[in-house]
């Protein structure tokens, strides 16, 4: 099967062969919350996108400000019976295995309308992700500073050009 450019690239190492480097992208908390809670339509697209990463066809992408949130939603009490609280540490855990750690050296503050966004664009150009895949879709895109290579994507949307 053909790979399209958009969807993967590959990488020379150092001993002179190969390696397919996926779609990077950046999951937005809201993403993986839905994956693991709801039930519905969303949901099912959001816990398709998981299993997309951690089965290789992308990358995620995680700094520390996104860690730190994920991390901080273990512990909240926005969960359902649909997981336990093992079951949701075991699948940060995956994805963490499955994804790229990335440090982020300049703060680009695209000034959003939610400032605790900010830090998802700056991951994504820190981590040259192809896109950002979220549910606040209308927050993400009305920074000031824009990317035209960067593009904010529900998990739907993104599992079309994945698939």
């Amino acid at each position: 099967m053909k790979r399209s450019p958009e969807r993967a690239s590959l990488d020379k190492m150092n001993d002179g062969t190969y390696a397919i480097n996926m779609m990077p992208i950046v999951i937005d908390t809201n993403v993986f919350v839905s994956a693991l809670w709801s039930k519905d339509v969303a949901g099912g697209a959001a816990r398709a996108l998981l299993r997309a990463a951690l089965t290789g066809k992308c990358v995620p992408l995680f700094g520390n400000a996104l860690w730190l949130e994920y991390e901080d939603l273990l512990g909240r009490s926005v969960w359902t019976e649909n997981t336990t609280h093992a079951e949701r540490l075991t699948m940060l855990q995956a994805l963490a295995a499955a994804g790229k750690w990335v440090s982020i050296y300049y703060g680009w503050r695209p000034n959003l309308p939610d400032e605790g966004d900010n830090h998802l664009i700056e991951l994504a150009i820190a981590g040259n992700a192809r896109a950002i895949v979220t549910y606040n879709m209308k927050d993400l895109q009305r920074g000031q500073l824009l990317w035209p290579q960067l593009r904010i994507l529900t998990p739907q949307e993104c599992l079309k050009e994945l698939l």
